[in-house]
């Protein structure tokens, strides 16, 4: 089934070339469906790049998704041009009382700040606060993931000594999760940040469990008990040159990089990545669209 966003959306003609079911408002209006309602907080730089990551995974479910962007008003995007923003995003007092059946928030390069100093902070924790009433199931990836949960729990980051980098294998310690259902005993996860979670610190919070792990790279996916909240330190949206970006913008600014692990083959450069997550990104987002939006949220969002 289809995912519906705006016609000019730069994403649509990307997902088409896919043969990806995208469907125009006008289209969409005329069916009598009761459609998905997600938002997506994107707080990544590379705006059109993640919007095009997450819409093709959001696609892959047979449920017509309605999917709306939005900014945070108090910073100003130096990626992507003010008309993209303008056209395409909402600020939170343009959206704050509608409601929604699933909500992302992505991640952000903030990890060399503390939260309090990151500009947008106290917008963010008016939408975490909003999100308890206003939305049924919230995705919060890599830096969000960490933002919410010490937010919530006082939980604070554990920095690393370097840069956890590269596609690391993971097994579910919940196989009875519906999230984790149809994935490989051993699945791969890009990474790509400089904190982590300390297991001593999430074990402590007994409304959290740890659903996804990696003995390289630690803890994945962790979920409340209500299953309204999931918090991943992963990236199983990124596209196959996602890394090889990363890697050269750092080597260009002369930052100390490492090759990210078992990316390359044969760990060389010039060679094109092998795509060994696509198949784990898809069954987790499709079995979050499923099992903790789609049959859970009421019918009538006013109910939510």
């Amino acid at each position: 089934m289809p995912i519906r966003i705006d016609n000019e959306l730069p994403a649509k003609h990307s997902l088409e070339q896919e043969n990806v079911f995208v469907m125009s408002n006008k289209r969409a209006d005329t069916q009598d469906i009761r459609p998905l309602d997600i938002i997506i907080l994107n707080l990544m730089p590379t705006k059109i790049e993640t919007e095009t990551q997450l819409l093709r995974l959001l696609s892959n479910s047979p449920l017509q998704v309605n999917v709306e962007l939005l900014q945070v008003e108090t910073h100003k995007s130096k990626n992507t041009s003010q008309e993209h923003m303008l056209k395409f995003y909402k600020t939170f007092k343009e959206i704050k009382n509608n409601r929604y059946d699933g909500m992302i928030i992505t991640g952000a390069p903030l990890a060399n700040f503390k939260f309090e100093e990151v500009d947008f902070w106290e917008e963010l924790l008016e939408i975490f606060e909003w999100t308890k009433t206003n939305v049924y199931s919230v995705l919060n990836i890599c830096w969000a993931a960490f933002a919410s949960l010490y937010y919530k729990y006082g939980i604070l980051p554990v920095d690393l000594p370097q840069k956890e980098f590269g596609v690391f294998p993971h097994r579910s310690l919940d196989t009875t999760h519906p999230l984790m259902r149809g994935l490989d005993d051993v699945f791969y996860v890009p990474h790509s940040r400089e904190w982590a979670f300390d297991t001593n610190d999430i074990a402590k919070i007994k409304d959290l469990q740890i659903i996804s792990y990696s003995d390289m790279s630690g803890i994945h996916i962790i979920s409340d008990m209500d299953c309204r909240n999931f918090y991943i330190t992963g990236h199983s949206e990124y596209d196959r040159d996602t890394l090889k970006k990363e890697y050269i913008r750092d080597l260009n600014k002369g930052l100390p990089i490492q090759k990210p692990y078992n990316y390359f083959p044969e760990d060389d450069p010039g060679r094109e990545p092998v795509m060994n997550w696509k198949s784990a990104g898809n069954l987790i987002y499709s079995n979050w669209l499923n099992y903790f939006v789609y049959q859970k949220t009421p019918y009538d969002l006013n109910n939510l």
